[in-house]
């Protein structure tokens, strides 16, 4: 008897201490409305309304975490993600340092130009690469101007030093353009330098690809870096489209055409014809052959409506 009955309220839901307390309390001969009454009064309840009755609680997951909760993957993805949108930037130093310098001095406060403008636009990978000789004492042959700017770089993980050494006197530099284009690559980023890195291009035919698409060139006008609003030509994308990893493709917009209703190309015209937007574009031989069907086919069905009277 009392399995039987630990058994109909565990169906109902309630709990086995529940139970027995309420059986030990009530007997084990009591009746089973009032061991219902009993566990009614004790506040006990069956597990599924417990669990109905709890709110649940969003819990905060890592960001980028499977397990998150539904309500809680679209909180903060326009703030995370913005960056996240835009390339990875790889700067070539001494090309921009010495644009800045008009070509005679190594001038490091160009770099710092270019790097402050690309993190104004958001872009939180930044690389600057810079032969390592460059942090000796300069010379006459190699004039260098504020080069405690290339040092603060370093200290903020930007600028990365090409490696070079010295062999019976004379320095061996490694090819600072090959780093250049294969960290560009390999992030999928964008090249700001003035070069066009011809024997790289021929080098690789991928390289050559990447470096015709992803090359930005740039100016300096009044000490304020520039790069062009169109990177690849007038017929290419914008500078925010080239910079971005999902460009926003603007809307097409048709050009009116300029001989207006006089036009006589028809639908081979190229410009936008605002009074055909809703009839068919026929040229002009088109429309005449189709005039001059017209009446030949209705003659046709009058001589055969004569015929068959």
């Amino acid at each position: 008897v009392h399995q039987s009955k630990m058994d109909f309220f565990c169906k109902l839901g309630y709990g086995k201490q529940d139970i027995c307390k309420v059986l030990e309390n009530l007997g084990q001969e009591a009746l089973e409305d009032d061991v219902l009454k009993e566990l009614i009064w004790m506040g006990s309840k069956p597990q599924a309304l417990e669990s109905q009755a709890q709110p649940s609680q969003l819990k905060l997951v890592a960001r980028g975490s499977c397990s998150a909760a539904p309500g809680l993957e679209g909180l903060g993805e326009d703030e995370s993600n913005s960056s996240d949108s835009l390339r990875p930037i790889v700067i070539d130093g001494s090309n921009v340092a010495m644009s800045h310098g008009n070509k005679e001095v190594f001038s490091c406060w160009g770099i710092q130009l270019a790097v402050d403008w690309f993190r104004e636009r958001g872009h939180t990978y930044i690389k600057v690469f810079v032969p390592l000789w460059r942090k000796e004492p300069p010379r006459q042959d190699s004039p260098i101007a504020d080069q405690h700017i290339l040092e603060e770089l370093e200290k903020q993980s930007i600028l990365v030093y090409t490696p070079s050494r010295k062999v019976k006197g004379k320095r061996v530099v490694c090819y600072d353009d090959r780093y250049i284009v294969k960290v560009a690559y390999e992030r999928d980023g964008v090249i700001v330098s003035n070069d066009h890195y011809r024997d790289l291009q021929n080098e690789n035919p991928e390289w050559k690809w990447f470096i015709e698409q992803r090359l930005l060139m740039y100016s300096f006008v009044s000490n304020r870096f520039m790069p062009p609003d169109d990177p690849l030509g007038r017929h290419g994308p914008t500078l925010n489209n080239f910079l971005s990893k999902k460009p926003v493709l603007p809307e097409k917009k048709w050009q009116p055409c300029p001989y207006g209703k006089k036009c006589t190309y028809g639908n081979k015209c190229k410009f936008y014809h605002p009074e055909r937007q809703h009839q068919a574009q026929l040229s002009v031989a088109d429309e005449l052959r189709a005039k001059t069907k017209v009446p030949l086919a209705l003659g046709k069905e009058e001589e055969r409506c004569r015929c068959s009277l």
